[in-house]
């Protein structure tokens, strides 16, 4: 089980892949959509890979509240603990 530091670094991993975003960038306080300029498409491929990552399941539902990168490590976080 990943803490939120090696969460919030394999996300910026798969952000980084997916949009070419320098890792650093992904930070917990910025947005998916503003900050990141990341599209609903390319959030779906983050999402998929996230969930193969940290063996977690985000529902499609979910996803529309993940809106920081924050968000989206506090659910991966809580997830993995179920």
């Amino acid at each position: 089980m990943a803490n939120k530091e090696e969460i919030l670094s394999g996300l910026a991993e798969i952000v980084n892949e997916e949009t070419g975003l320098a890792p650093d960038a992904v930070q917990p306080d910025k947005s998916f959509t503003e900050d990141l300029d990341i599209d609903s498409i390319s959030m779906m491929t983050i999402v998929v890979n996230a969930e193969e990552k940290f063996g977690v399941r985000i529902p499609d539902e979910e996803v529309k509240n993940l809106k920081t990168v924050g968000d989206a490590v506090d659910y991966i976080d809580n997830a993995q603990g179920s």
